[in-house]
């Protein structure tokens, strides 16, 4: 399986089938009972049900992606969702289309060429994609019903690895991204193991033209005196660059100049 430019990236495609599958009904489980009028904080004007029902339809749509291993952009994302009437059904509904979606992806060659938005013009693109969408929007849900969120660090690490691989396509339907420049200045996203170490890390430097990820060698020779460094847990790391924490909590340690960071923050979401 081909990787990034950093080592252990991407993760066996086995890892995000089965992933998808449990964090699906995690949500599923988290949504399951809970009042569909329920507001989620970290995604502004939408419900638990209105969640619900995005997170099932990125289920449907995808699986209709790969199903047909499409070689152009999709004129319409119109997928048949078999929505039920009542939003208090829409857990369930979520938790019954899972077994659809581990079907297709048993079924799909990950290394199949097919388009897709970002970098990576294959099969497993998708079910990178799906499982991050998922899981992000999993803790939305836990934190809208006030439960506490984990996150396996080897995929909130993936999750870091494929937010930054792929944020550079995102200007199609995030157009802040497309006037993220600077002059030089690197931004690194290290991550601290749970006792104190230093894991893996990430550096994007800024440039009059865009931005890249840079690649490890490259990393290695990057000046220092034009970083900012974010330090956390991988999970912390994911979840930052999500938007649903802000780099001002004490669970990230910061070196560098702020204004980067708010440089980054205020044009990378999507």
């Amino acid at each position: 399986m081909e990787t990034t430019s950093r080592a252990g990236h991407p993760l066996p495609y086995d890892t995000y089938r089965q992933a998808i599958e449990r964090e699906a009904l995690r949500f599923a489980d988290v949504a399951r009972g809970a009042d569909p009028a329920t507001p989620v904080p970290s995604c502004p004007d939408w419900t638990l049900a209105d969640l619900t029902r995005h997170v099932g339809a990125v289920h449907r749509w995808f699986s209709a992606l790969l199903t047909q291993l499409v070689q152009e952009p999709p004129r319409s994302r119109d997928v048949e969702l078999g929505l039920p009437e009542h939003p208090a059904d829409y857990a369930d509904w979520l938790a019954a289309g899972v077994p659809a979606v581990a079907d297709v992806l048993r079924k799909t060659d990950p290394q199949a060429p097919m388009w897709a938005w970002g970098a990576d013009q294959h099969a497993r693109f998708w079910a990178r994609r799906m499982l991050f969408e998922t899981l992000v929007h999993r803790v939305d849900a836990e934190r809208a019903v006030g439960r506490e969120s984990d996150i396996e660090p080897a995929l909130a690490a993936d999750g870091v690895d494929e937010f930054l691989v792929n944020l550079p396509s995102a200007g199609f339907f995030a157009p802040a991204v497309a006037k993220l420049r600077g002059n030089g200045e690197t931004l690194v996203f290290q991550c601290t193991e749970p006792d104190g170490g230093t894991g893996e890390e990430w550096r994007v430097r800024l440039e009059p033209d865009g931005f890249r990820l840079l690649p490890r060698a490259a990393a290695d020779a990057t000046p220092s005196e034009a970083q900012t460094v974010v330090r956390g847990q991988a999970a912390d790391l994911l979840l930052l660059l999500y938007k649903r924490r802000s780099y001002q909590e004490a669970a990230f340690d910061i070196s560098g100049e702020v204004a980067t960071l708010d440089h980054w923050f205020s044009h990378t979401a999507f």
